[in-house]
């Protein structure tokens, strides 16, 4: 059985991003047309947002070679657009091996949804496995942000973990995305609290409340109480 994850892609340069800046109250989804050579085609469908303000910046942006709007029900907008460039020359100089990108594209998985987001992309995927997984966030983690919002295998709904806070699934994502429940151990509680920002005291107490949340929720329950 596969895994579905949720991830931020932290990378300004991204196609569009600067679109998703300038239009922040729109909702930009975008997909790609591969049979267009190097530089393949973008379907966008826009929600909600200034129609011209997504115009004007369609217009304005140094990677949106030409844009047509292609239909049009109610609030929900769906725009071609050609771009100026290909993916290697938009992210050259901020990717530090074209190659891996490349590898990528071969990677056993499917990116079923991208969101254009100021500052990136938020994608939706399929990956066969924990290793095509491993391959595409590591690779994001090498050369720009990555940012794990769910992973969960295919088929769960929702992950398991009720009840938590929001800081602790934060502190737990994010030790799990160092490293720090690998075997051995690949960062430490000084690398997790140097990506929240704040002390290695307070990520390890907040670790383990979540902790204790998680068995609380997922296998105490499920056993016959202690004897007094």
């Amino acid at each position: 059985m596969g895994l579905v994850s949720e991830f931020d892609i932290d990378c300004q340069a991204l196609p569009l991003a600067g679109v998703a800046e300038r239009a922040s109250e729109a909702t930009l989804v975008l997909e790609m047309q591969y049979n267009h050579g190097n530089r393949p085609l973008f379907l966008v469908t826009v929600q909600d947002g200034s129609q011209a303000t997504v115009e004007t910046a369609f217009t304005d942006a140094y990677d949106v070679g030409e844009w047509t709007l292609v239909g049009q029900a109610g609030d929900t907008r769906r725009y071609q657009v050609r771009p100026a460039l290909s993916l290697e020359e938009q992210l050259g100089d901020h990717l530090d091996d074209l190659t891996d990108l490349e590898a990528l594209a071969t990677a056993d998985a499917i990116i079923e949804r991208i969101d254009v987001v100021p500052g990136g992309w938020r994608q939706t995927g399929w990956f066969a496995d924990r290793d095509a997984f491993n391959k595409f966030s590591s690779f994001w983690q090498r050369n720009a942000g990555f940012r794990l919002h769910r992973l969960t295998r295919d088929g769960e709904s929702e992950p398991p973990g009720d009840g938590l806070t929001d800081r602790q699934h934060e502190a737990l994502r994010i030790a799990y995305e160092l490293g720090y429940f690998d075997i051995p151990r690949k960062a430490s509680l000084e690398d997790v609290a140097a990506e929240l920002g704040i002390s290695p005291s307070s990520v390890s107490e907040r670790l383990r409340r979540a902790q204790t949340q998680l068995i609380e929720e997922t296998v105490a329950t499920t056993w016959p109480p202690l004897p007094q």
